[in-house]
């Protein structure tokens, strides 16, 4: 009885390592470089030694490389929300969720302050990001809802947070100090309540 071996071809495997963080880091520096209008679908692929069917199998265009991530945030902050301590405050389960999400941007400064340099400069991405938050301060609502706030204190402490975590987030973007994100979030949170204090 013989037995055939199958020979497969590396290079031409059916699953790709890292396929998704690889077309991430080529589209990053192909919109730095050219600008996100110029770069097409082909360029980022081919920078990431993949084809355009691998790059469509993780992303349905070039703007969702930007933002495939937010589904998974919110995900996480309404997950903190809800299991917030039962006596914590509308806003302050929303500012811990935040907090909490800070920590995981901290990790890689690098790819964070990239990707706003792109979307700054495009103005169907900053739309693009804007509903995004409008979303996470939606879901955020919804959650607090699942808690039993009621309106408006659900909507008006999840819109407070996206605010917060969004000048917060620029700051930090800016920041030579090497303050990170969450002492960000807690500094701006801090001057909310100053400001709503009427101090």
């Amino acid at each position: 009885m013989s037995v055939t071996v199958i020979e497969y071809d590396r290079g031409v495997g059916r699953w790709e390592a890292d396929a998704r963080g690889r077309l991430e880091e080529a589209a990053l520096a192909l919109y730095g470089e050219r600008g996100f209008e110029l770069t097409t679908v082909a360029e980022i692929a081919e920078r990431a030694g993949l084809t355009e069917r691998t790059f469509f199998r993780y992303f349905a265009d070039k703007r969702e490389v930007l933002f495939w991530g937010a589904a998974r945030l919110q995900e996480s902050l309404v997950s903190a929300v809800v299991g917030a301590a039962d006596s914590a405050a509308p806003i302050d389960a929303v500012m811990a969720a935040l907090e909490a999400a800070g920590a995981v941007f901290q990790e890689n400064r690098e790819h964070s302050v990239r990707r706003q340099a792109v979307i700054a400069a495009n103005a169907e991405l900053r739309e693009r990001e804007l509903i995004k938050l409008a979303k996470l301060a939606s879901a955020l609502a919804g959650a607090l809802h699942r808690r039993g706030v009621g309106e408006p204190t659900a909507s008006l402490a999840s819109e407070a947070g996206i605010t917060v975590f969004r000048i917060a987030f620029e700051r930090w973007i800016n920041d030579t100090s090497g303050r990170d994100l969450p002492q960000h979030i807690r500094e701006s949170f801090d001057e909310l309540k100053t400001v709503t204090a009427g101090t």
